[in-house]
């Protein structure tokens, strides 16, 4: 398991469906309300374009979705603050956390909380992004294409890159690249199942003592159980196995 996304999708086998579902509206929510502020014409605005397309693709009411759209076109506008954390888990592993929220103060004190807990500790603004990429990611389900026949239609269409495993297929772009890529693929392959900016390290520590590996595991757990966290990402690779060993 690397990093990032594969940790969400075990996290949120394990997690109570109903549960994960509504941390994720509440997410998504927020990223409405950030976004809005550049207008709520998506057309004019690819950060808009982007959340919407989230919220679609995990079915979010569209009552939900209207009433962040009407709040801002009656002027009104959220105290809402995007804000990251960079640090490092046990083992030297760097972290990237990024939040939104309205009390810098109560998510500074989570987070920091949550690293000193289990052996991590918070670093300086630029102390580890260095060690990542800003990158647009759109994964699909496996059964939607070959892995040949995903690479070929993502390199059509102007993705960066495409690796497939026997769960998924994700297709990296460039940040400015990723709206373009994600509409194309939309009308060929139908909605994501996510499409998200990310942090993607450079390269990856491998982790192999369990007990440092259930230290980081039980940390970005932490961190994702935070209601003002958005995402957090890392430059770990944990077998398969010794993950399900350690949640189960």
């Amino acid at each position: 398991m690397a990093g990032h996304s594969k940790f969400k999708n075990i996290m949120h086998r394990k997690g109570a469906q109903d549960a994960r579902r509504a941390k994720k509206f509440a997410r998504l929510t927020k990223e409405l309300q950030v976004a809005v502020r550049s207008g709520t014409d998506p057309s004019s605005n690819p950060r808009l374009r982007s959340a919407l397309s989230a919220c679609r693709s995990v079915n979010m009411p569209k009552e939900n979705i209207e009433r962040v759209l009407k709040k801002a076109e009656t002027g009104y506008s959220t105290n809402l603050e995007e804000i990251r954390y960079e640090g490092y888990a046990p083992g030297g592993i760097a972290l990237i956390v990024d939040a939104v929220t309205d009390n810098r103060n109560r998510t500074a004190a989570e987070v920091r909380s949550s690293f000193t807990k289990y052996g991590g500790s918070l670093g300086e603004t630029g102390s580890v992004s260095f060690m990542f990429n800003n990158v647009g990611q759109i994964t699909y389900q496996k059964d939607v294409k070959t892995d040949v026949e995903i690479f070929e239609i993502a390199i059509d269409v102007g993705a960066r890159d495409v690796s497939s495993d026997e769960n998924s297929h994700e297709i990296i772009t460039s940040v400015n690249e990723f709206n373009i890529v994600r509409e194309k693929l939309e009308s060929l392959l139908g909605m994501p199942e996510q499409a998200e900016i990310i942090w993607q390290p450079d390269s990856l520590i491998k982790v192999e003592d369990e007990k440092k590996a259930n230290s980081i595991l039980k940390l970005l757990e932490t961190l994702d159980n935070c209601d003002d966290v958005q995402g957090v990402y890392g430059n770990f690779e944990i077998d398969e196995e010794i993950i399900y060993k350690i949640i189960n």
